[in-house]
């Protein structure tokens, strides 16, 4: 099928000019003009393939939009995948119900807290602790790094500043912001353990860093663009070819941050007094939303970058996340060609971080998460379910992208 063949069934098409058509789920959801006109810069670049897919949970990121999906040919866009390489989800069902879990799920929450590092650095008058990285690692943590340690080094070998960052003491920690841990109800009362984290300050060095090497590129080769975080690095260059190890162990690293994180919270949901011994993963997902991936579409082999975009290919599982007061979806992909085989990666943001603050009360927040779990200060108010977009929207958009498999609620929610 060529490009200019595709159906247009399902989304709406947008022609900037001078660029590649940018197609876009959005029907009933907001798309706002600064996250158009991001995208419309991607779409100017020379090595796009064919063009830009838009998911409907877009919005404005730094450098290329969040819930975009990039096809390029010979040439990468390190600020397109952004510094969280390798965020995404993972989620587990087990073998516990609801009538399994006790009346007050405080001590769960508790036990996933003390199980898993999350938070930022604290002050303590003259000294400081970081809550969100390990002290002394696990046994299972030492080895999981032990197995990631020499391709780290190879890196670091080449490019030693990206070697001074947090990397063993970060893996299996969940991290700030809208990082999460949750503990669901599905449509049929059974339990799942869902969680969302990335590759955490390494990932975060790596991904500075290449920004940061691919706008000298730009300079040096006197190469003008419409937006400097759109420097590119081109295929064939060392730069090029060391970003894409970099990014590919990073992702590496948040797979299997993942998988630590979600073995403590079982051991930590285990360990509560009154749960009963369960099984776990008998059905389990663990998948990128921050990633590149190298991917033939519409007769090319192609580089496909997906910020905040889950893959969705022919029968592959994702998981879309609504806000800490709402629905989660454990999807399967319906292989549309049409955006790339891709879907959302959760709601999307409809207020900035800001924005939220200021739009929303400590009040409308504890409303907003009745019933739930979770914190409810003034610290996450910027995770308040009203700063996102309404989810059962969203999947609407995306119905041509993925069919609804479980849909979860949720009864526990940890943030940093």
């Amino acid at each position: 099928m060529s490009i200019e063949s595709a159906p247009t069934v399902g989304y709406e098409l947008h022609h900037p000019e001078g660029g590649v058509p940018i197609r876009h789920w959005t029907r009933g959801v907001s798309f706002d003009d600064r996250a158009r006109e991001q995208l419309e810069r991607v779409a100017r670049l020379p090595f796009i393939h064919g063009f830009v897919a838009a998911m409907p949970d877009v919005h404005v990121g730094i450098g290329a939009t969040i819930g975009s999906v990039v096809p390029t040919r010979g040439a990468v866009i390190p600020a397109a995948v952004g510094v969280d390489i390798g965020c995404g989800m993972m989620a587990v069902r087990t073998s516990l119900n609801a009538a399994d879990l006790p009346t007050s799920l405080a001590a769960v929450r508790s036990a996933i807290e003390a199980a898993v590092p999350h938070g930022r650095t604290v002050s303590r008058g003259r000294s400081s602790r970081d809550r969100g990285a390990w002290h002394d690692p696990p046994p299972a943590v030492a080895q999981a790094w032990s197995e990631l340690a020499d391709g780290f080094a190879r890196i670091v070998a080449r490019h030693p500043a990206v070697g001074h960052c947090n990397n063993a003491v970060h893996l299996g920690t969940l991290g700030t912001g809208n990082h999460f841990i949750e503990l669901c109800l599905d449509q049929d009362e059974r339990v799942w353990l869902m969680l969302h984290s990335g590759s955490r300050g390494v990932g975060n060095r790596f991904g500075t860093y290449f920004i940061e090497l691919a706008k000298q590129d730009m300079a040096r080769n006197h190469r003008e663009l419409a937006d400097r975080d759109l420097a590119y690095l081109e295929e064939g260059t060392e730069h090029f070819d060391d970003y894409i190890e970099a990014v590919g162990w990073a992702q590496g690293f948040a797979l299997r941050n993942r998988e630590l994180m979600m073995d403590a919270v079982m051991k930590a949901l285990a360990s509560v007094p009154g749960i009963r011994p369960f099984a776990a993963r008998l059905e389990a997902v663990n998948c990128h939303h921050n990633y590149v991936a190298r991917e033939h579409h519409f007769g090319a082999d192609v580089i496909v970058t997906r910020k905040g975009a889950v893959r969705a290919g022919a029968g592959e599982l994702g998981i879309i996340p609504g806000s800490m007061g709402t629905r989660s979806f454990i999807v399967r992909g319906k292989g549309n060609p049409d955006s790339l085989c891709s879907c959302s990666h959760g709601a999307g943001r409809a207020h900035s971080r800001t924005s939220a603050r200021k739009a929303f009360s400590l009040a409308d927040h504890e409303a907003a998460t009745a019933g739930i779990e979770c914190r409810k200060d003034d610290g996450v108010l910027d995770e308040t379910p009203a700063a996102y977009k309404p989810i059962d929207a969203v999947m609407a958009a995306q119905a041509d992208l993925v069919e609804v498999v479980h849909t979860l609620r949720q009864l526990v929610c940890v943030k940093g």
